[in-house]
């Protein structure tokens, strides 16, 4: 775990209210597996105990990626961050997915921002997992496919793609989902991970899940992140160190 005050690169929005922060950080960039996160200080104004968690969308040799909505002051201040200011940033943190397995297809599932650490991902398994990406919103504007592969997209509004939701969508395509060696890997609002722990079950798919929560820390200090578990082993677990994934079975969602 390194403490950087990492140089920015460059912010590029890539779509509508969507950012995309470069900077440079070898240390992170070079051990960071996806799945894994940053706790980020977006100003000096703010104490260096009130980081804000952000999955690390892409690495590409230095360089770290950071996708991101405007939503307040700090998300605010990390889209005008002009070239050459510096972030300081927290990181690699959590456990990232497990990419091993005995599988064939990486079926990717995401709702919104949660598409945020699958272009990483995509990039790590090209070439080794074939991958199937299904992709959801409530309108066109919150279906975000950025350097992901083989997308389906589903809106609610139905202004884009299949009429429904990200979970309808792939019960809509089960018969294909069962002629292939399957995992599931997913990120997105609570309501979509419920609703895909049920499918899952249902269909007996494995599948890993990629927590939302507040991380004050970080890194399992301030015990602000728990997550009810439902192993035998915890009660609770902590979405910052133990997570934020977790096989979709093993907690409450």
């Amino acid at each position: 775990m390194f403490i950087l005050n990492a140089p920015v690169e460059e912010t590029i929005e890539i779509d509508n209210r969507i950012y995309l922060l470069k900077v440079n950080a070898l240390e992170i960039s070079s051990i960071i597996k996806p799945g894994q996160f940053l706790n980020v200080r977006v100003s000096e104004r703010v104490s260096p105990l009130l980081r804000r968690p952000f999955s690390v969308c892409d690495v590409d040799g230095e360089h770290l990626y950071l996708m991101f909505n405007i939503m307040g002051e700090g998300t605010n201040i990390l889209a005008h961050k002009p070239k050459g200011s510096e972030i300081d940033i927290l990181g690699p943190l959590g456990n990232g997915f497990n990419l091993g397995g005995d599988y064939k297809t990486a079926v990717i599932v995401a709702g919104g921002l949660g598409a945020a650490p699958f272009p990483y991902f995509t990039r790590t398994l090209t070439g080794k997992k074939d991958i199937l990406s299904f992709i959801g919103g409530r309108s066109k504007d919150d279906v975000i496919t950025y350097n992901l592969k083989n997308v389906k997209e589903a809106t609610e509004d139905g202004s884009r793609g299949f009429k429904g939701n990200v979970v309808q969508l792939l019960e809509k395509n089960i018969e294909l989902l069962k002629s292939k060696k399957i995992k599931i890997f997913a990120c997105g609002p609570t309501p979509m991970l419920r609703a895909l722990k049920s499918f899952c079950i249902k269909n007996e798919f494995d599948c890993e899940v990629s927590t939302e929560c507040a991380m004050a820390c970080g890194f399992g200090i301030c015990q602000g992140c728990s997550i009810e578990s439902i192993t035998e082993q915890e009660k609770y677990l902590l979405v910052c160190k133990d997570g934020p994934v977790f096989n979709i079975k093993d907690v409450v969602i």
